[in-house]
């Protein structure tokens, strides 16, 4: 198979190397806080083999990747709740037994294979938390050295994470968009790759493969949903990606209806697409610290493929995501983070319009145990009313 950058935008093809994450011309177009322009996608060309593997549809080859067990998550036929919910299609994708304990191991796996690659040392990146210390983590087997840049306040577990796999942390005493600059500063000075989400191409075709993995643990078949949380827009992006991947294939022939669940005050993309397009910015303001985003990185991608393909969208309050959170936990006996228990907020929110044998994905993005403080905050919540 062959693969190329294509802009997302204007349609101009580059090649992938080194140096090259946005188009030339259409980032020339940038404006200060606004969704990035100019993202590139990877388009493939050719056939892959009847056994073929999501790693296959990945433009890096299979020898460069480091030896860390990602993808491959389990989809899990809830029994209890598809009782209690008459919902018998019901699956979730749990992403949070990737190794660092976050969906985001697929982007940091495919960008330290494309670093090792070339032969490049040091990856730079900033982050809520979960990117970097996946970064960390797959930076750490895969010999790397890792520069992440991190709000002081994100939840502890991922600090100390980071920490563990032996990353450069740079605590920022701002939020995730004054750490993004930082970082973009500190790469325009040293030669390093950027893992900057929605900058680097590989980090949505890397995320491509869960949707890759729904198809092939479904028996190669489109779910009917998929319900994503959302905050800069490149889990979305990276899910619609590999359902357009597998139709461009000729291995599957529709696109799920894909669900964006947002946090009520940290709503960019749902706002962007009733509206017609991005506004000045409101600052993010949710508990769900990893889709807790003023400024969509892939703002522009995301709105274009919800509008392509018809998706959907639903904001939920950070009380539905505690709740949904302690649901979830007790009744299948998955933990996750506040920004995954979005995900089955937004399908609580729906599920009786849809029909019961319908199939339903709730894309799970990282375990509970990444930050037990606001999972206290609720448990604390339910015992004392």
């Amino acid at each position: 198979m062959t693969f190329h950058y294509r802009c997302s935008e204007c349609g101009a093809t580059y090649a992938i190397e080194p140096g090259r994450l946005r188009c030339d011309n259409c980032a020339a177009q940038q404006e200060p806080q606004r969704p990035l322009r100019g993202i590139l996608e990877v388009e493939l060309e050719g056939r892959p083999e009847a056994d073929w593997d999501p790693i296959d549809l990945l433009p890096v080859e299979r020898s460069w990747f480091p030896a860390i067990p990602v993808g491959n998550t389990p989809l899990w036929r809830p029994e209890r709740l598809r009782r209690e919910l008459q919902a018998p299609g019901l699956f979730l994708k749990d992403d949070g037994l990737n190794p660092t304990g976050s969906l985001k191991d697929r982007a940091s796996f495919l960008v330290a294979a494309f670093a090792r690659r070339h032969n490049i040392r040091q990856i730079a990146v900033a982050s809520t938390g979960n990117a970097g210390s996946s970064m960390a983590g797959v930076g750490a087997a895969a010999g790397l050295e890792i520069r992440l840049y991190l709000p002081a306040s994100a939840p502890g577990a991922k600090l100390v994470q980071a920490m563990q796999y032996g990353a450069d942390l740079q605590k920022v005493d701002g939020t995730y968009d004054e750490a993004f600059t930082l970082c973009r500063e500190y790469l325009s000075r040293h030669n390093a790759l950027s893992r900057n989400t929605g900058e680097n191409p590989l980090t949505i075709e890397g995320k491509k493969t869960v949707a890759l993995e729904m198809f092939r643990q479904l028996g190669d078949r489109v779910p009917d949903h998929v319900f994503v949380p959302t905050g800069d827009g490149v889990i979305i992006s990276g899910v619609y990606k590999g359902f357009e991947d597998l139709r461009k294939l000729g291995l599957a022939d529709r696109m799920p209806q894909i669900v964006c669940v947002q946090a009520e005050r940290s709503a960019a993309i749902t706002r962007a697409l009733q509206r017609g397009g991005f506004e000045q910015p409101i600052p993010a303001d949710t508990l769900a610290d990893s889709i807790s985003v003023g400024v969509p990185a892939a703002g522009y991608f995301a709105v274009e493929r919800l509008r392509r393909h018809g998706g959907d969208t639903v904001l939920v309050s950070d009380d539905e995501i505690l709740h949904a959170q302690r649901r979830l936990a007790a009744a299948s006996g998955c933990f996750v983070e506040p920004a995954a228990a979005a995900a089955f907020a937004g399908y609580l929110r729906r599920h009786t319009s849809i029909g019961a044998h319908e199939q339903v994905v709730v894309l799970l993005t990282g375990t509970g145990l990444k930050d037990i403080a606001t999972a206290q905050r609720g448990v604390e919540s339910l015992y004392s009313s």
